[in-house]
Formats: structure tokens, sequence, C-alpha cells
């Protein structure tokens, strides 16, 4: 049977559903509706009342904790998850790590075909140290999953063999957290891809709509819906893959967005329009990223929990100097936003996912009380007046992706953090959830859940980390639980009582089984 065929894919995804059905902890629900609860929260949510979650960005599971004791780590990878295959479904006699030109990088040697260590020798890269970023992106995952073999990673990263690496992170600051509380190790990303679509499913489970985005914006698939490969696309054990659509098409044929793309509001990646409100991106976009996805109406967790009088709050790092860096001439260069240079936070407006929906327009109410500057969440918590509902996006110097920052300049930040709110007046109720946005195109071995009621269309992706931590979480544990990133969510939505958002997933566990 060819190792790529639907029927293969169709056989894979089966088996996954079957294996998570036997597996699932306490923490899962099979049967249930989307955050459903009858009536009140159990007593180990109601304990909690103030959520903060700290979303980091692009690491897998096994990249930064794939030997941490006792976890499903790289160990216990099977020959088939470790084995990288090329596009023809042989496997590669070695692995390449391809530069930007797509040929191999001088700067890296030969590897042998499999997962391998990157602060140790051969490579020897330090976590104080930029590395390489692999492509990750909507198709691209799904590809790489290949229906829970996980065995095209190398083959579909323009990276090449440099997806296969990971750590030795016991030395971090994060994973100390980790070995103090709990850590979940079938925690999955919300969504295939990239920051972006997860930002959004962290928010409201969904993919935005974008139907009228311009035809270089929409992906071009193959007849088994891979992307088109260029006729000249070489053999991953030559070069990188080449595909037909630029970052591998930011939008579906049907008009859903899911690669990075701009908010309509500031701070975004398009500057305003010449003599037009410097509030609001130039809407014909730029040839660098396009045109601005429309404002978004679908309901957020933001709306619900308004809707309940429960208050929240996005934090997000840089927030305000980003704003300020937005709202400028479109010809000044930006010096925040997407700026690597010293001093900048390297703000990121695809991170922001509050910024693409029309409630929290500029001007608007809403955009004033609930999306906050970073430096507010530390006032915040030193003064006991977080909202009930805190998420902390870290500025992007500190998120720990790949290539423009390094691993451990953000795990000293998100630990200065933890520490911060470990002295705050209200962590004797508090729950804290540090997890990942996404896996940063990084190989795990562990094949995400499929089937009804535990994915759809849009995911889950690949496995990523994810901490608990408070003084209702169970102390040196680790979660088996089956997770994704709209678990987050369901907590909320069981813990406050809220209306349900229609994408969060049936099956997935909502976090009680790492609580006392």
């Amino acid at each position: 049977m060819d190792s790529r065929s639907p029927l293969r894919r169709t056989f894979l995804a089966a088996a996954v559903a079957l294996a998570c059905t036997a597996c699932a902890g306490p923490g899962t629900s099979p049967g249930t509706s989307p955050g459903a609860t009858s009536g009140a929260a159990p007593a180990s949510l109601q304990r909690i009342r103030t959520l903060v979650v700290i979303y980091a960005e692009n690491h897998s599971f096994d990249n930064l904790y794939g030997l941490f004791p006792g976890a499903d780590g790289v160990a216990n990878a099977t020959p088939l998850q470790r084995t990288q295959i090329d596009h023809d479904g042989k496997p590669l006699p070695e692995l390449l790590v391809f530069g930007s030109n797509g040929q191999p990088d001088p700067k890296y040697p030969r590897l042998p075909n499999g997962p391998f260590r990157i602060d140790a020798p051969p490579v020897g890269k330090r976590m104080d140290e930029h590395v390489p970023s692999p492509i990750h992106a909507f198709w691209h995952n799904q590809e790489q999953i290949h229906g829970g073999a996980n065995n095209l990673y190398a083959a579909m990263s323009q990276v090449g063999g440099w997806s296969m690496g990971y750590y030795d992170g016991s030395g971090m600051k994060l994973w100390q957290w980790a070995r103090e509380y709990t850590i979940a190790d079938k925690f999955f990303m919300g969504a295939f891809g990239g920051s972006y679509l997860n930002h959004q499913y962290l928010i409201c489970a969904c993919a935005p709509r974008h139907e009228d985005a311009p035809e270089a914006m929409r992906v071009k698939l193959d007849a088994n819906g891979h992307l088109l490969k260029l006729p000249d696309s070489p053999s991953a054990a030559v070069g990188a893959v080449k595909v037909v659509s630029r970052g591998g098409g930011q939008v579906s044929a049907d008009g859903w967005s899911v690669n990075t793309s701009q908010p309509a509001y500031q701070p975004s990646g398009v500057p305003p329009a010449p003599n037009a409100p410097i509030d609001l991106a130039d809407p014909k976009g730029s040839h660098a990223a396009g045109v601005p996805v429309p404002p978004q109406t679908t309901r957020t967790i933001g709306d619900t929990l308004s809707a309940r009088g429960v208050g929240w709050a996005w934090y997000a790092g840089g927030w305000d100097a980003a704003l300020a860096d937005g709202r400028q001439a479109p010809d000044v260069k930006r010096k925040v936003i997407y700026a690597n240079v010293e001093g900048s936070p390297i703000f990121q407006p695809h991170h922001q996912p509050f910024n693409y929906h029309a409630r929290f327009a500029p001007g608007t109410a809403d955009r004033a009380r609930h999306l906050l500057d970073g430096e507010q969440l530390l006032r915040d918590a030193a003064g006991g007046k977080l909202p009930a509902v805190s998420f902390y996006k870290p500025a992007g110097r500190y998120t720990q992706h790949p290539s423009y920052t390094d691993v451990k300049s953000g795990d000293d930040h998100i630990a200065a953090v933890l520490d911060a709110l470990r002295k705050s007046p209200q962590w004797n109720d508090m729950l804290v959830v540090v997890t990942y946005d996404e896996n940063g195109g990084y190989w795990d071995h562990v094949p995400p859940p499929a089937g009804p009621g535990w994915g759809d269309r849009f995911g889950p992706g690949t496995r990523v980390p994810a901490l608990l931590i408070g003084p209702h979480v169970k102390r040196g544990f680790i979660d088996h639980t089956i997770y994704d990133t709209t678990s987050i969510l369901k907590f909320i939505t069981e813990r406050w009582g809220l209306e349900p958002l229609p994408g969060v997933r049936a099956r997935v566990g909502d976090l009680a089984h790492a609580l006392n």
C-alpha cells in the first residue's frame, strides 16, 4: 500500500482514534457536547477563582520535554515514527539541514535518519543561541503528521532534517516548575499549522473567514489535497521541497484564513494607507503580507465571559509600543512591529487574536477594557487585581520562537512571570497554564487524536508542552489525559457556566484531572 494513500491515512486515523479512546484519562468526557455543564462546575474547578494562560511559541513536546522523566518522550517513538521518509515513501538515507537557498547548509553536519540532540555533538547548539525556524504552516503540518505516522517532517520542511532536533530541557527553569507541579504529555495544538490560526483557536476555537481573498493568497492543492509541488521540486535527500503557494497558502479554496495574515486594525504588519485613518491597515494590503483579513464577528471566549459578567483581559508584551509604532505614517520604518533590532520587543501582530475581531475595533470600550499591555499584568498581579481570566502573550523577544529569539530568554522571562504570580495575593485560588501555540515545525512522535469528537478539518495538530501550576494542582504529576488548545476554553466555560463555543472539541479533557 502506498504510504501516502488516502486508504492508509484513513486506517491510521482510525487506529489513532481507537487508541485515544482506550487511553482517555478521567479528564476526558466521551459523548458530551462541547463545554457541556450540568449545572454547577465540579468542586475542583470551583476552587479556581483566577486563571492565567501564558502562551509561548513554536516548540513540540519532544523538542523541549522529550527527555522528561516518566513522560511519553522521544524514547517511546516507534521505528515508523522515528524514520523520516522521502516524498516517494522511501526512508531518507540521512538528514540534511537546508539553508535559505533550499540547498544543504554547510554549517550543519549530515545526520543519521532520526531524532537528534540539538544541544549535543555533532550539532552542539546552546539554548541561548538562535537556531533555524522550521516552516510551520497549515497544509505542511497535515502532510508532516501523515495520518499519525509523523514521518514526513523532514521532507515537508524548508530546513529539512533540522525539524527532527530536540533539547535536553532539564536545565530550563520551566522544567523545574513542571517537576514541582503538573506537566501534561498529551496536549495538542488546537489547529494544524502556525501561530496565527492557533491564536484564534485559543480564543474562539475557530478559523477566520476571508471569502474575498485575492487569488494570490489562495492555496494550490493537488487532487489528494496536498500542497501542489513544483515540477522541479527535489527529493528531500537533495534539497527543500518547493510548492506553488507562497508560504503554503494563506486562504483555503472555500475562504478559510489559515496561514499568517494581517489584521485590519493597528498594530498590523500592513501600515495605514496614505491620508487615511492611522488606526487602520491599508485595505489594499502589501506585497509581502497580502490583503488584511476582514474584521471578524464570530463569538469568542471574551464574548461569552462578558455576557456572564466575568472579568477578563488579554495582556500583550509590547502592546502599547506596537500601537504607537503601527499608527505612524506608512512611509515611516517600523521599529517595533516585526522589527528585530536592538531594543525592539519584536512585536508580532498575528499573535494578537482579539485584534482581528470587530468587537475590539479601535475606539471601542471593549478594546480599552480588555486589550492591555503586558506590563499591566505584573502590576495587576502584585495588586491582587487580576480579572478572573487572563491571557498573557509575551513580546516576541520572550516567546522562545526560533530564529528571532532563543529558548533561554523566554525560559527566564516566563519563569519570572510565574514567580510574580506566586507572590500575588490571588495565588491561593489561582491556576496558571503555560503552553505553546504550536510546534514550530518540530517533529513529535505522538499522533494527534482523530475521529468524531476528537478532531475536524482544522486540527488538532502536533503535540506541544503544557504545564499546569498552582496551589490546587497535583504536585509532581504527569497528566496523560488527552487535551488540545480548546481544552482551555472548555475549562473556562465549565468553571464560569458560559455558553459553549461550537468549535470546542467534545472529547478532549477540561484540565480537571490535573487538579486536586
